[in-house]
């Protein structure tokens, strides 16, 4: 089944929609590979939705992901894009985006943590919960807090899976260690994307964009210093 099939099931205002978002994450600079995964998730998520709608057997669609790669290199940005598109494919209801950290999640005395926790995962249900260096979590230890934390989003992501989706965020080396720290995670979130890091001229071209907008133009010694400076 093709994907241009699946967005029969969908209706012309939402295939609008759709189609702009994408051209939003069309837009970014560089994350080819990034883009590529996304349009396959994207693509298997419809066809899902539209098999739905024929009551034809579906696979279960887990889009808890891992994103993985240095600061700057449009995580949340892509995060935020592709839970609306999740909402205009009819898979999440509100399609906000909730970005946290450890501190969010984590409270300073025992009992506490596990009840922070899921106050955050209420407010993010309907959209996508973006927990940024969620290694953090693991990070003191089974005697810390964190790991209730860690106990409670394991929980949520299996009961909540048609109502969330949880993408975690942060370093590779750091990410591996954190879903060995837990059974339960890797099998939960069965997908990670790599974000690489920009090449020169993709941050030169983001700069001009940036530039752009804010109605600046450089001239050409200014361009050169430009390049000097990202070549550092």
């Amino acid at each position: 089944m093709k994907v241009q099939t699946a967005f029969q099931g969908l209706e012309a205002n939402q295939k609008e929609r759709l189609r702009k978002l994408q051209e939003q994450l069309d837009s970014l600079i560089g994350l080819q590979s990034v883009k590529k995964v996304i349009g396959e998730i994207q693509a298997f998520a419809l066809i899902q939705k539209y098999r739905e709608t024929l009551s034809l057997a579906c696979e279960p669609m887990v889009l808890h992901t891992i994103y993985t790669g240095n600061p700057g290199t449009g995580k949340t940005t892509v995060a935020r894009i592709f839970s609306r598109m999740l909402k205009e494919m009819g898979i999440l209801q509100k399609g906000h985006t909730v970005e946290v950290e450890r501190a969010d999640l984590v409270a300073q005395y025992i009992g506490q943590t596990a009840q922070k926790t899921r106050e955050v995962l209420q407010q993010a249900s309907g959209g996508l919960l973006f927990i940024d260096e969620a290694y953090s979590l693991a990070r003191g230890g089974e005697r810390d807090f964190g790991k209730e934390a860690i106990d409670t989003l394991v929980k949520a992501v299996e009961d909540q899976r048609e109502s969330l989706v949880v993408i975690l965020a942060g370093y590779p080396k750091p990410m591996e260690a954190f879903l060995e720290s837990n059974p339960g995670l890797r099998s939960r979130f069965p997908v990670t994307i790599g974000f690489p890091d920009y090449s020169d001229i993709e941050l030169y071209k983001i700069a001009l964009g940036m530039l752009e907008q804010r109605e600046y133009t450089l001239t050409a010694h200014a361009q050169q210093e430009l390049v000097r400076e990202i070549r550092r």
